[in-house]
């Protein structure tokens, strides 16, 4: 499902400052276990409410082993602890929380951090950096 929601849009814009956040949609919106599509700072990114304590994730939505835009398709469940979206393309699983391909950890899609304000899904326009990883000059 992508969400048409009357509210959506930049909530700060300073390219120096803190990350530009956009208002995705309502928390009651989102379906426990259920992604929805959200363009995020020009990007498509999928957003999760997932069940049982409604913890808030998102991540990048194009699927890097199909190079299709579905993840938020995807069927959401768990791995031990670890919450996870299988792509409904090739059925690789990707962790919530990391982004990292559960089947082949070399392979990563971007994180996403996720507010709630005053019932509101905010999404950072700027991924997660990821630890270790070579920044450029």
């Amino acid at each position: 499902m992508t969400l048409t929601d009357p509210h959506p849009g930049p909530v700060a814009a300073d390219p120096d400052g803190p990350p530009e956040w956009t208002d995705v949609c309502a928390f009651d919106a989102l379906q426990p276990d259920l992604g929805v599509c959200a363009l995020v700072g020009g990007v498509a990114v999928a957003v999760f409410r997932c069940w049982p304590d409604d913890e808030l994730y998102a991540l990048a939505n194009i699927d890097p082993f199909s190079d299709a835009s579905v993840l938020s398709r995807g069927i959401v469940g768990s791995i031990g602890d670890a919450p996870v979206v299988a792509s409904p393309i090739f059925k690789n699983r990707f962790d919530l929380r990391t982004g990292v391909a559960i089947d082949d950890p070399s392979t990563r899609v971007a994180v996403y951090d996720v507010l709630m304000i005053e019932g509101r899904v905010l999404v950072s326009a700027r991924p997660i950096p990821v630890a270790g990883a070579l920044t450029a000059p």
